[in-house]
Protein backbone atom coordinates (compact mmCIF):
# COMPACT_ATOMS: atom_id res chain seq x y z
CA UNK A 1 0.00 0.00 0.00
CA UNK A 2 1.20 3.23 -0.86
CA UNK A 3 0.61 6.23 1.80
CA UNK A 4 0.04 9.80 1.17
CA UNK A 5 1.97 10.76 4.72
CA UNK A 6 3.77 8.63 7.09
CA UNK A 7 4.65 10.15 10.53
CA UNK A 8 7.71 8.01 11.74
CA UNK A 9 9.71 7.29 15.05
CA UNK A 10 7.38 9.10 16.71
CA UNK A 11 5.88 8.79 20.79
CA UNK A 12 2.51 7.95 20.27
CA UNK A 13 0.11 9.20 22.76
CA UNK A 14 -3.57 7.90 21.42
CA UNK A 15 -5.98 9.61 23.17
CA UNK A 16 -7.39 7.04 24.99
CA UNK A 17 -5.48 7.60 28.24
CA UNK A 18 -3.29 4.82 27.41
CA UNK A 19 0.57 5.22 27.94
CA UNK A 20 2.73 6.21 25.22
CA UNK A 21 3.98 4.20 22.70
CA UNK A 22 6.73 4.39 19.99
CA UNK A 23 4.89 3.65 16.66
CA UNK A 24 5.07 5.11 13.10
CA UNK A 25 1.82 6.77 11.56
CA UNK A 26 0.57 6.67 7.85
CA UNK A 27 -2.21 8.31 6.34
CA UNK A 28 -3.74 7.90 3.12
CA UNK A 29 -6.28 10.43 2.08
CA UNK A 30 -8.13 12.05 5.38
CA UNK A 31 -7.61 9.16 7.30
CA UNK A 32 -5.68 6.63 9.27
CA UNK A 33 -4.58 3.70 7.66
CA UNK A 34 -1.34 1.72 10.05
CA UNK A 35 -0.11 2.31 12.89
CA UNK A 36 3.27 0.35 13.84
CA UNK A 37 6.22 -0.34 11.98
CA UNK A 38 6.27 1.07 8.50
CA UNK A 39 9.87 0.94 7.65
CA UNK A 40 10.24 0.55 4.27
CA UNK A 41 6.49 1.53 2.58
CA UNK A 42 6.43 3.76 -0.10
CA UNK A 43 4.97 7.21 0.91
CA UNK A 44 4.54 10.70 -0.95
CA UNK A 45 5.96 12.52 2.29
CA UNK A 46 7.20 11.24 5.16
CA UNK A 47 7.71 13.37 8.68
CA UNK A 48 10.82 12.34 10.86
CA UNK A 49 8.91 12.78 14.05
CA UNK A 50 12.20 11.21 16.49
CA UNK A 51 12.00 12.15 19.93
CA UNK A 52 8.26 14.43 19.29
CA UNK A 53 4.87 13.10 20.29
CA UNK A 54 2.44 12.66 17.96
CA UNK A 55 -1.34 12.91 19.55
CA UNK A 56 -4.67 13.07 17.57
CA UNK A 57 -5.41 17.20 17.29
CA UNK A 58 -6.95 18.96 20.09
CA UNK A 59 -10.93 19.51 20.28
CA UNK A 60 -11.37 22.93 21.92
CA UNK A 61 -14.99 21.62 23.49
CA UNK A 62 -15.85 25.66 23.94
CA UNK A 63 -14.91 28.32 21.79
CA UNK A 64 -16.49 31.35 20.57
CA UNK A 65 -15.81 31.76 16.93
CA UNK A 66 -19.10 31.85 15.39
CA UNK A 67 -18.20 35.26 13.50
CA UNK A 68 -14.45 35.62 14.01
CA UNK A 69 -13.85 32.83 11.51
CA UNK A 70 -15.21 34.46 9.08
CA UNK A 71 -12.49 37.12 9.34
CA UNK A 72 -9.80 34.67 9.71
CA UNK A 73 -10.59 31.50 8.05
CA UNK A 74 -7.02 29.95 9.11
CA UNK A 75 -7.72 29.63 12.29
CA UNK A 76 -3.95 30.58 12.95
CA UNK A 77 -3.92 31.56 16.82
CA UNK A 78 -6.11 28.01 17.36
CA UNK A 79 -4.04 25.74 14.72
CA UNK A 80 -0.86 27.13 15.74
CA UNK A 81 -1.76 25.35 19.18
CA UNK A 82 -2.55 22.03 18.09
CA UNK A 83 -6.39 22.61 18.01
CA UNK A 84 -8.23 20.85 14.59
CA UNK A 85 -11.62 20.99 15.72
CA UNK A 86 -13.46 24.08 17.47
CA UNK A 87 -17.02 23.86 19.05
CA UNK A 88 -18.80 26.80 18.74
CA UNK A 89 -22.50 28.22 19.97
CA UNK A 90 -21.64 28.09 23.39
CA UNK A 91 -23.48 30.06 26.16
CA UNK A 92 -26.29 30.69 24.53
CA UNK A 93 -25.44 32.47 21.44
CA UNK A 94 -25.12 31.09 17.93
CA UNK A 95 -25.20 33.70 15.21
CA UNK A 96 -28.42 31.63 13.82
CA UNK A 97 -31.26 31.34 13.79
CA UNK A 98 -32.76 34.88 13.16
CA UNK A 99 -35.76 35.98 12.72
CA UNK A 100 -38.37 38.84 11.82
CA UNK A 101 -37.70 39.10 15.90
CA UNK A 102 -34.34 39.42 16.16
CA UNK A 103 -32.54 40.01 12.58
CA UNK A 104 -31.91 43.83 12.60
CA UNK A 105 -30.47 44.29 15.86
CA UNK A 106 -28.24 41.26 15.16
CA UNK A 107 -26.83 42.86 11.86
CA UNK A 108 -26.45 45.80 13.91
CA UNK A 109 -24.23 44.25 16.40
CA UNK A 110 -22.37 42.36 13.84
CA UNK A 111 -21.74 45.37 11.88
CA UNK A 112 -20.28 47.35 14.85
CA UNK A 113 -18.10 44.78 16.06
CA UNK A 114 -17.54 42.73 13.11
CA UNK A 115 -17.48 44.80 10.11
CA UNK A 116 -15.93 42.76 7.51
CA UNK A 117 -18.68 39.68 8.29
CA UNK A 118 -21.39 39.82 5.67
CA UNK A 119 -24.69 37.91 7.05
CA UNK A 120 -26.66 35.81 4.68
CA UNK A 121 -28.77 33.67 6.69
CA UNK A 122 -31.82 33.38 8.34
CA UNK A 123 -31.97 29.44 9.71
CA UNK A 124 -29.44 27.59 11.24
CA UNK A 125 -29.28 25.68 8.04
CA UNK A 126 -28.20 28.75 6.06
CA UNK A 127 -25.07 29.34 8.29
CA UNK A 128 -23.88 26.00 8.33
CA UNK A 129 -24.11 26.45 4.67
CA UNK A 130 -22.36 29.92 4.81
CA UNK A 131 -19.26 28.19 7.09
CA UNK A 132 -19.16 25.64 4.52
CA UNK A 133 -18.87 27.95 1.33
CA UNK A 134 -16.00 30.09 3.77
CA UNK A 135 -13.85 26.50 3.72
CA UNK A 136 -12.25 27.12 7.12
CA UNK A 137 -8.61 25.85 8.00
CA UNK A 138 -9.86 24.09 10.99
CA UNK A 139 -13.11 21.59 11.68
CA UNK A 140 -16.26 23.28 13.14
CA UNK A 141 -18.81 21.49 15.48
CA UNK A 142 -21.66 23.89 16.04
CA UNK A 143 -24.59 24.08 18.76
CA UNK A 144 -27.88 26.44 18.50
CA UNK A 145 -28.02 29.00 21.28
CA UNK A 146 -30.68 29.10 23.23
CA UNK A 147 -30.40 33.13 24.25
CA UNK A 148 -30.77 33.45 20.08
CA UNK A 149 -33.60 31.24 19.51
CA UNK A 150 -35.45 32.94 22.57
CA UNK A 151 -34.23 36.48 20.54
CA UNK A 152 -35.50 35.26 17.44
CA UNK A 153 -39.06 34.36 19.49
CA UNK A 154 -39.57 36.92 22.45
CA UNK A 155 -36.71 39.70 21.77
CA UNK A 156 -34.71 40.48 24.31
CA UNK A 157 -36.33 41.31 27.41
CA UNK A 158 -38.02 39.73 30.15
CA UNK A 159 -41.19 38.53 28.44
CA UNK A 160 -42.33 34.84 29.79
CA UNK A 161 -42.93 32.66 26.97
CA UNK A 162 -46.48 31.58 26.14
CA UNK A 163 -47.11 27.63 25.20
CA UNK A 164 -47.57 28.81 21.82
CA UNK A 165 -44.29 30.59 21.59
CA UNK A 166 -42.45 27.87 23.53
CA UNK A 167 -43.51 25.83 20.73
CA UNK A 168 -41.85 28.15 18.65
CA UNK A 169 -38.46 28.13 20.36
CA UNK A 170 -38.86 24.21 19.86
CA UNK A 171 -39.42 24.39 16.10
CA UNK A 172 -36.44 26.45 15.83
CA UNK A 173 -33.86 24.00 18.09
CA UNK A 174 -35.56 21.77 15.89
CA UNK A 175 -34.26 22.74 12.51
CA UNK A 176 -31.05 23.44 14.08
CA UNK A 177 -30.24 20.09 15.18
CA UNK A 178 -31.40 18.72 12.14
CA UNK A 179 -29.28 21.09 9.89
CA UNK A 180 -26.29 19.12 12.10
CA UNK A 181 -25.98 20.74 15.32
CA UNK A 182 -24.41 18.91 18.13
CA UNK A 183 -26.65 20.45 20.65
CA UNK A 184 -28.43 23.63 22.79
CA UNK A 185 -26.44 25.58 24.65
CA UNK A 186 -27.52 28.68 27.58
CA UNK A 187 -26.18 31.51 28.57
CA UNK A 188 -27.98 32.52 32.00
CA UNK A 189 -25.98 35.16 32.47
CA UNK A 190 -26.42 36.92 29.32
CA UNK A 191 -29.36 38.56 28.04
CA UNK A 192 -31.79 36.87 27.35
CA UNK A 193 -30.78 33.48 28.48
CA UNK A 194 -30.86 35.08 32.27
CA UNK A 195 -34.99 35.41 32.18
CA UNK A 196 -35.38 32.00 31.01
CA UNK A 197 -37.17 29.87 33.77
CA UNK A 198 -35.65 26.27 34.55
CA UNK A 199 -38.90 24.78 32.59
CA UNK A 200 -37.89 27.06 29.87
CA UNK A 201 -34.80 25.18 29.42
CA UNK A 202 -36.18 21.69 29.98
CA UNK A 203 -38.62 22.15 27.06
CA UNK A 204 -35.80 23.53 24.73
CA UNK A 205 -33.35 20.77 25.82
CA UNK A 206 -35.62 17.78 25.04
CA UNK A 207 -35.15 18.48 21.51
CA UNK A 208 -31.65 18.55 21.59
CA UNK A 209 -32.26 14.90 23.58
CA UNK A 210 -34.40 13.91 20.95
CA UNK A 211 -31.64 14.01 18.51
CA UNK A 212 -28.47 12.93 20.31
CA UNK A 213 -27.48 16.38 21.13
CA UNK A 214 -26.00 17.57 24.07
CA UNK A 215 -27.07 20.32 26.65
CA UNK A 216 -24.05 23.21 27.68
CA UNK A 217 -24.29 25.66 30.12
CA UNK A 218 -23.38 28.64 31.15
CA UNK A 219 -24.80 28.32 34.43
CA UNK A 220 -26.61 31.03 35.91
CA UNK A 221 -23.77 31.56 38.88
CA UNK A 222 -20.44 30.96 39.49
CA UNK A 223 -20.15 32.44 42.30
CA UNK A 224 -21.65 31.74 46.05
CA UNK A 225 -24.36 30.25 44.02
CA UNK A 226 -22.42 27.94 42.19
CA UNK A 227 -23.78 24.94 43.69
CA UNK A 228 -27.40 25.35 43.20
CA UNK A 229 -26.60 26.08 39.41
CA UNK A 230 -24.49 23.03 39.20
CA UNK A 231 -28.21 20.87 40.76
CA UNK A 232 -29.81 23.39 38.42
CA UNK A 233 -27.98 22.31 35.36
CA UNK A 234 -27.74 18.22 36.63
CA UNK A 235 -32.10 18.76 37.24
CA UNK A 236 -32.13 20.30 33.66
CA UNK A 237 -30.42 16.98 31.93
CA UNK A 238 -32.04 14.33 34.07
CA UNK A 239 -35.81 15.76 33.35
CA UNK A 240 -34.96 16.40 29.85
CA UNK A 241 -33.21 13.13 29.18
CA UNK A 242 -30.28 15.08 27.68
CA UNK A 243 -26.62 14.93 28.24
CA UNK A 244 -25.08 17.99 30.52
CA UNK A 245 -21.74 19.60 29.62
CA UNK A 246 -21.21 22.61 31.99
CA UNK A 247 -19.60 24.95 30.54
CA UNK A 248 -15.89 26.29 31.80
CA UNK A 249 -16.47 25.16 35.44
CA UNK A 250 -14.78 27.93 38.15
CA UNK A 251 -15.61 29.38 41.26
CA UNK A 252 -15.56 33.02 40.68
CA UNK A 253 -15.05 35.44 44.04
CA UNK A 254 -13.36 34.66 47.44
CA UNK A 255 -15.69 33.90 48.92
CA UNK A 256 -16.94 31.08 46.85
CA UNK A 257 -12.99 29.32 45.96
CA UNK A 258 -12.94 25.98 47.29
CA UNK A 259 -16.61 25.14 45.94
CA UNK A 260 -15.27 23.46 43.30
CA UNK A 261 -14.49 20.48 44.93
CA UNK A 262 -18.14 19.96 45.89
CA UNK A 263 -18.77 20.83 42.40
CA UNK A 264 -16.50 18.10 41.30
CA UNK A 265 -17.85 15.73 43.59
CA UNK A 266 -21.90 16.50 42.66
CA UNK A 267 -20.90 15.76 38.85
CA UNK A 268 -19.16 12.44 40.23
CA UNK A 269 -21.57 11.17 42.26
CA UNK A 270 -24.49 11.74 38.99
CA UNK A 271 -21.78 10.41 36.04
CA UNK A 272 -20.85 7.32 38.75
CA UNK A 273 -24.67 6.44 38.22
CA UNK A 274 -24.84 6.04 34.63
CA UNK A 275 -25.66 9.94 33.66
CA UNK A 276 -24.06 11.47 31.02
CA UNK A 277 -22.47 14.86 33.31
CA UNK A 278 -19.43 16.32 32.63
CA UNK A 279 -17.70 19.70 32.28
CA UNK A 280 -14.92 21.80 30.19
CA UNK A 281 -12.32 24.41 31.88
CA UNK A 282 -9.67 26.53 30.74
CA UNK A 283 -6.15 26.88 32.77
CA UNK A 284 -6.46 30.33 33.51
CA UNK A 285 -7.52 32.69 37.19
CA UNK A 286 -9.00 35.15 34.94
CA UNK A 287 -11.96 34.77 32.94
CA UNK A 288 -13.26 36.89 29.97
CA UNK A 289 -16.09 38.45 28.91
CA UNK A 290 -18.23 41.56 27.58
CA UNK A 291 -18.12 44.99 30.15
CA UNK A 292 -22.17 45.44 29.69
CA UNK A 293 -22.67 41.94 31.75
CA UNK A 294 -22.03 44.37 34.71
CA UNK A 295 -24.96 46.30 34.06
CA UNK A 296 -28.43 44.78 36.03
CA UNK A 297 -30.41 43.24 34.06
CA UNK A 298 -33.44 45.74 33.55
CA UNK A 299 -30.95 47.80 31.97
CA UNK A 300 -29.06 45.03 29.80
CA UNK A 301 -32.26 43.84 28.70
CA UNK A 302 -32.89 45.37 25.87
CA UNK A 303 -31.83 46.07 22.35
CA UNK A 304 -28.23 48.16 21.78
CA UNK A 305 -30.09 51.09 21.48
CA UNK A 306 -32.28 50.94 24.13
CA UNK A 307 -29.53 50.46 26.26
CA UNK A 308 -27.52 53.23 25.28
CA UNK A 309 -29.73 55.27 25.74
CA UNK A 310 -30.92 54.19 29.01
CA UNK A 311 -27.03 55.12 29.80
CA UNK A 312 -27.38 58.87 28.57
CA UNK A 313 -30.27 59.33 30.70
CA UNK A 314 -29.47 61.86 33.62
CA UNK A 315 -28.21 60.90 36.85
CA UNK A 316 -27.78 57.42 35.66
CA UNK A 317 -24.64 57.18 37.44
CA UNK A 318 -25.60 58.22 40.55
CA UNK A 319 -28.51 55.26 40.14
CA UNK A 320 -25.65 52.54 39.19
CA UNK A 321 -23.53 53.77 41.40
CA UNK A 322 -26.28 52.56 44.41
CA UNK A 323 -27.25 49.67 42.89
CA UNK A 324 -23.92 48.12 41.29
CA UNK A 325 -22.78 47.76 45.21
CA UNK A 326 -24.75 44.73 45.14
CA UNK A 327 -24.21 43.52 41.55
CA UNK A 328 -20.34 44.00 41.68
CA UNK A 329 -18.98 43.74 44.78
CA UNK A 330 -21.89 41.39 46.84
CA UNK A 331 -23.32 39.02 43.93
CA UNK A 332 -20.03 38.95 42.06
CA UNK A 333 -17.31 39.81 45.04
CA UNK A 334 -15.20 41.56 42.51
CA UNK A 335 -13.82 45.08 42.95
CA UNK A 336 -12.67 47.85 40.39
CA UNK A 337 -9.38 46.94 40.19
CA UNK A 338 -10.21 42.80 39.53
CA UNK A 339 -11.66 44.63 36.20
CA UNK A 340 -8.92 44.88 32.89
CA UNK A 341 -10.06 46.10 30.03
CA UNK A 342 -9.18 43.84 26.81
CA UNK A 343 -10.68 45.39 24.25
CA UNK A 344 -11.84 48.93 23.98
CA UNK A 345 -12.52 50.23 19.85
CA UNK A 346 -12.46 54.08 20.89
CA UNK A 347 -10.22 53.76 23.69
CA UNK A 348 -7.16 51.57 22.73
CA UNK A 349 -5.05 53.62 25.43
CA UNK A 350 -6.88 51.96 28.28
CA UNK A 351 -6.60 48.56 26.95
CA UNK A 352 -4.63 46.01 29.33
CA UNK A 353 -5.45 48.82 32.06
CA UNK A 354 -7.61 47.90 35.19
CA UNK A 355 -10.81 49.78 35.66
CA UNK A 356 -9.89 51.65 39.03
CA UNK A 357 -6.62 53.05 36.97
CA UNK A 358 -8.83 53.98 33.82
CA UNK A 359 -11.05 56.03 35.91
CA UNK A 360 -7.91 57.86 38.14
CA UNK A 361 -6.64 59.07 34.81
CA UNK A 362 -10.01 60.24 33.79
CA UNK A 363 -10.54 61.95 37.06
CA UNK A 364 -13.96 60.17 37.53
CA UNK A 365 -14.99 56.77 39.83
CA UNK A 366 -15.32 53.51 38.35
CA UNK A 367 -19.20 53.58 37.35
CA UNK A 368 -19.07 56.08 35.45
CA UNK A 369 -15.65 55.60 33.62
CA UNK A 370 -18.03 52.67 32.74
CA UNK A 371 -20.71 54.43 31.37
CA UNK A 372 -18.37 56.21 29.51
CA UNK A 373 -16.51 53.34 28.02
CA UNK A 374 -19.97 51.81 27.01
CA UNK A 375 -20.91 54.73 25.19
CA UNK A 376 -17.73 55.22 23.48
CA UNK A 377 -18.01 52.03 22.27
CA UNK A 378 -21.39 51.46 21.38
CA UNK A 379 -21.12 48.69 24.16
CA UNK A 380 -18.35 47.25 22.35
CA UNK A 381 -16.03 46.95 25.45
CA UNK A 382 -14.56 43.88 26.40
CA UNK A 383 -13.05 42.78 29.78
CA UNK A 384 -10.55 40.54 31.79
CA UNK A 385 -11.71 39.70 35.29
CA UNK A 386 -9.25 38.20 37.66
CA UNK A 387 -11.62 36.25 40.00
CA UNK A 388 -10.55 32.70 40.62
CA UNK A 389 -7.47 31.14 42.50
CA UNK A 390 -4.96 28.87 40.65
CA UNK A 391 -5.36 25.86 43.16
CA UNK A 392 -8.99 25.84 42.23
CA UNK A 393 -7.62 26.03 38.46
CA UNK A 394 -5.46 23.24 38.96
CA UNK A 395 -8.30 20.98 40.73
CA UNK A 396 -10.53 21.03 38.06
CA UNK A 397 -8.08 20.90 35.36
CA UNK A 398 -6.99 17.47 36.17
CA UNK A 399 -10.31 16.23 37.03
CA UNK A 400 -10.63 13.01 34.76
CA UNK A 401 -14.25 14.26 33.92
CA UNK A 402 -13.44 17.63 32.85
CA UNK A 403 -12.28 18.57 29.39
CA UNK A 404 -10.21 21.68 27.78
CA UNK A 405 -11.79 24.33 26.45
CA UNK A 406 -10.21 27.79 25.79
CA UNK A 407 -13.45 29.81 26.08
CA UNK A 408 -11.77 31.88 23.41
CA UNK A 409 -12.08 33.12 19.60
CA UNK A 410 -10.19 32.77 16.33
CA UNK A 411 -9.01 36.66 16.11
CA UNK A 412 -6.09 39.23 13.94
CA UNK A 413 -3.01 38.73 15.44
CA UNK A 414 -2.03 42.45 17.55
CA UNK A 415 -5.97 43.99 17.80
CA UNK A 416 -6.70 44.70 21.56
CA UNK A 417 -5.47 42.64 24.66
CA UNK A 418 -7.38 39.66 24.74
CA UNK A 419 -7.10 36.76 27.46
CA UNK A 420 -4.27 35.04 26.67
CA UNK A 421 -6.12 31.73 26.37
CA UNK A 422 -6.80 32.88 23.04
CA UNK A 423 -3.45 31.43 22.03
CA UNK A 424 -2.02 29.79 25.08
CA UNK A 425 -4.51 27.02 26.55
CA UNK A 426 -3.75 23.67 25.24
CA UNK A 427 0.04 24.42 25.45
CA UNK A 428 -0.23 25.55 28.71
CA UNK A 429 -2.04 22.80 29.95
CA UNK A 430 0.91 20.80 28.95
CA UNK A 431 3.94 22.25 29.89
CA UNK A 432 2.46 23.63 33.09
CA UNK A 433 0.23 21.30 34.62
CA UNK A 434 1.70 18.59 33.29
CA UNK A 435 5.40 19.03 32.72
CA UNK A 436 6.29 21.38 35.66
CA UNK A 437 3.68 20.37 38.18
CA UNK A 438 2.74 17.08 37.48
CA UNK A 439 -1.16 17.62 38.65
CA UNK A 440 -1.89 15.04 36.03
CA UNK A 441 -0.23 13.01 33.33
CA UNK A 442 0.73 13.65 29.73
CA UNK A 443 -1.90 10.95 27.89
CA UNK A 444 -4.43 11.89 30.78
CA UNK A 445 -3.77 15.60 29.77
CA UNK A 446 -4.17 14.11 25.68
CA UNK A 447 -7.43 12.36 26.55
CA UNK A 448 -9.09 15.50 27.78
CA UNK A 449 -8.48 17.12 24.87
CA UNK A 450 -8.98 14.53 22.35
CA UNK A 451 -11.43 11.73 23.18
CA UNK A 452 -13.35 13.01 25.79
CA UNK A 453 -14.97 15.88 23.97
CA UNK A 454 -15.55 13.56 21.34
CA UNK A 455 -17.02 10.87 23.12
CA UNK A 456 -19.42 13.93 24.49
CA UNK A 457 -20.23 14.75 20.86
CA UNK A 458 -20.06 11.44 19.69
CA UNK A 459 -17.49 12.14 17.01
CA UNK A 460 -16.95 8.41 16.82
CA UNK A 461 -13.70 8.84 14.50
CA UNK A 462 -11.98 11.15 15.96
CA UNK A 463 -10.06 12.20 18.76
CA UNK A 464 -7.90 8.74 18.64
CA UNK A 465 -5.40 7.63 16.51
CA UNK A 466 -6.71 4.53 14.85
CA UNK A 467 -7.21 2.92 12.04
CA UNK A 468 -10.31 3.96 10.17
CA UNK A 469 -9.99 7.32 11.99
CA UNK A 470 -9.55 10.98 10.33
CA UNK A 471 -6.02 12.32 9.97
CA UNK A 472 -6.32 15.02 12.87
CA UNK A 473 -2.75 14.97 14.43
CA UNK A 474 -0.66 17.38 16.15
CA UNK A 475 3.18 16.41 16.33
CA UNK A 476 5.42 18.61 19.02
CA UNK A 477 8.09 18.53 21.55
CA UNK A 478 7.38 17.75 24.90
CA UNK A 479 9.99 19.09 26.73
CA UNK A 480 9.91 22.84 24.53
CA UNK A 481 5.99 23.39 23.93
CA UNK A 482 5.20 26.51 25.76
CA UNK A 483 2.66 29.17 26.22
CA UNK A 484 4.26 32.26 25.50
CA UNK A 485 1.20 34.59 25.82
CA UNK A 486 0.90 36.43 29.08
CA UNK A 487 -2.51 39.21 30.22
CA UNK A 488 0.20 41.50 29.18
CA UNK A 489 1.25 40.36 26.09
CA UNK A 490 -1.48 38.53 24.74
CA UNK A 491 -0.42 38.33 21.03
CA UNK A 492 2.25 35.42 21.22
CA UNK A 493 1.88 32.01 19.38
CA UNK A 494 2.97 29.00 21.63
CA UNK A 495 6.39 27.29 21.01
CA UNK A 496 7.09 23.66 20.48
CA UNK A 497 4.45 22.49 18.01
CA UNK A 498 5.91 20.79 14.93
CA UNK A 499 3.48 19.53 12.57
CA UNK A 500 -0.25 20.47 12.40
CA UNK A 501 -2.36 17.78 10.28
CA UNK A 502 -6.04 18.04 9.96
CA UNK A 503 -8.38 15.53 7.49
CA UNK A 504 -4.98 14.33 5.97
CA UNK A 505 -3.33 17.45 5.51
CA UNK A 506 -0.26 19.43 7.15
CA UNK A 507 -1.61 22.83 7.99
CA UNK A 508 1.25 23.89 10.19
CA UNK A 509 4.68 22.67 9.02
CA UNK A 510 7.91 23.01 11.07
CA UNK A 511 5.81 25.19 13.00
CA UNK A 512 4.45 27.38 10.43
CA UNK A 513 1.44 27.89 9.27
CA UNK A 514 0.43 27.10 5.58
CA UNK A 515 -1.91 29.71 4.84
CA UNK A 516 -2.96 28.18 1.45
CA UNK A 517 -3.84 24.87 3.42
CA UNK A 518 -7.61 25.07 4.41
CA UNK A 519 -8.77 21.43 5.33
CA UNK A 520 -11.54 22.09 8.15
CA UNK A 521 -14.68 20.68 7.65
CA UNK A 522 -18.04 21.98 9.15
CA UNK A 523 -19.42 18.97 10.88
CA UNK A 524 -22.28 17.46 11.33
CA UNK A 525 -23.85 15.68 14.50
CA UNK A 526 -24.56 12.03 13.20
CA UNK A 527 -22.38 12.63 9.82
CA UNK A 528 -18.54 11.21 9.75
CA UNK A 529 -17.30 13.07 7.55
Amino acid sequence: MGYDLVIKNGIVVDGSGSPPFRADVGIVGSEIKSIGDLSGVEAERVVDASGLVVSPGFIDMHNHSDLTIFEVPTADNYVLQGVTTIVVGNCGYSPAPLTDVNYEEFVKRVKREHPEVEVRWRSFGEYVKSLEELKPAINIALQVGHGTIRAAVLGFGPEKPSDREIQLMKELAKEAMEAGAFGVSTGLIYVPGTFASTEEIIEIARVAASYGGIYSTHMRNEGVKLLDSVFEAVSIGLKAGVGVEISHLKASGKPSWGKVWTALKIIEDYASRGHDISADAYPYYAASTSLVTLLPKDVRGASSEEIMRKLREPNVVDRLRERLGEAVFEERYISWSDIMISYSPKHGEFEGMRLDKIAESMGVDPVEAMVRLLLDDELATGMVTFTMREEDVRLVISHPLVAIGSDGSVGRFGIGKPHPRRYGTFPRVIARYVREEKALSLHEAIRKMTSLPARKLRLWNRGLIRPGFKADLVVFNYYSIEDTATFENPHSYPKGIKYVIINGEVVADSGKLDPRVRAGKVLRRGVLD
